[in-house]
């Protein structure tokens, strides 16, 4: 029960950080303009920052899919 609890946590807090990362690489890239006073906007470190956060999100999502393993 408490691996189970764990890693429920674990995928909420990866989904997060793919979100996350998605939209500063999105508001980086200058595709998503909101909101519009964002200091985001069309800046690339901000892309390239989205894009490394939404990369780890991922690689920990799917290690936490190997714990159920």
């Amino acid at each position: 029960m408490g691996r189970t609890i764990a890693r429920l946590v674990l995928q909420v807090f990866c989904a997060a950080l793919v979100f996350s990362g998605g939209m500063w690489a999105l508001q980086g890239a200058g595709v998503l303009d909101w909101p519009e006073n964002s200091f985001m906007l069309a800046k690339r470190e901000w892309a390239l920052y989205g894009l490394i956060t939404l990369l780890i999100g991922a690689l920990l999502l799917w290690a936490a899919e190997r714990i159920r393993r």
